[in-house]
């Protein structure tokens, strides 16, 4: 009984409080952009998981979220080459804007080319890494119910 007074207290908190609304909106958003990128990475769109055995499936999906994992570092890391060549040109970044990027686009990868790994490659060092702060709160995250983020590039 006292589980189902809990879940009626979160349900009238989430009705009257248009910032846990926001919040949780927000997660949701960020949650389902994740799950579509990561079906886009999979090979056939997912659909070629064809085990039926639990363990086999976990096994497909944890190698699905690393290779999006991968691909995700790797716009990182594309963005923030090109953010700074936009700054040492002397273009102004909007650091709100700038915190509002995803990693997760797709438009510039090749996900069925042919490609040559160079295993023994160290990867480039980013040579600056900047802090960004969360938007303010009146962006819709309520600072009393979240911890201070920040964001790196």
């Amino acid at each position: 009984m006292s589980q189902l007074c809990w879940h009626g207290g979160f349900l009238l908190d989430y009705i009257s409080d248009i910032e846990l609304r926001r919040t949780i909106q927000g997660a949701t958003n960020k949650s389902e952009a994740f799950n579509l990128f990561v079906q886009w990475v999979a090979f056939g769109g997912g659909r070629l998981l064809a085990e039926n055995t639990r363990d086999e499936q976990r096994k497909m999906i944890k190698y699905h979220h690393l290779a999006a994992n991968l691909l995700i570092f790797h716009n990182v890391v594309t963005m923030t080459r090109a953010i700074q060549v936009l700054i040492a040109g002397g273009q102004q970044i909007d650091e709100e804007a700038l915190a509002c990027m995803s990693p997760y686009q797709t438009e510039h990868l090749n996900r069925f080319g042919r490609y040559a790994l160079k295993r023994d490659r160290v990867p480039e060092p980013l040579d600056r890494v900047k802090v960004l702060r969360m938007p303010p709160r009146s962006e819709g995250l309520p600072t009393e119910k979240i911890k201070k983020k920040s964001v790196t590039f």
